[in-house]
């Protein structure tokens, strides 16, 4: 069976929705703060800025088991989320 091939905006929306996951965790948020070096009040001007939307799927995808978990909630597959993280800006190999 063929994949489905994701367009960069979907990509993006994959990606909000990783956040929104994230932000609604209180074990994940602070941990992705604290790595990320991102204030909670300074969120939302991050979210701006190119690269941070891969940083939130960066976070998602580095750890299997908040992957899993994460695709479980939002029926996302863990492969759509390692996919669009390659869309995004500075989210694929070697780059940023």
């Amino acid at each position: 069976m063929a994949r489905r091939t994701m367009n960069r905006e979907e990509a993006e929306m994959l990606a909000v929705r990783a956040l929104s996951f994230v932000a609604a965790d209180p074990e994940l948020l602070p941990r992705f703060l604290s790595l990320s070096g991102i204030d909670a009040a300074a969120v939302r001007d991050a979210a701006r800025e190119p690269g941070f939307l891969a940083g939130v799927l960066r976070f998602v995808t580095d750890h299997e088991p908040t992957l899993l978990r994460f695709a479980e909630e939002t029926g996302v597959s863990p492969q759509d989320a390692v996919d669009a993280l390659g869309l995004l800006p500075f989210g694929g190999h070697g780059e940023g």
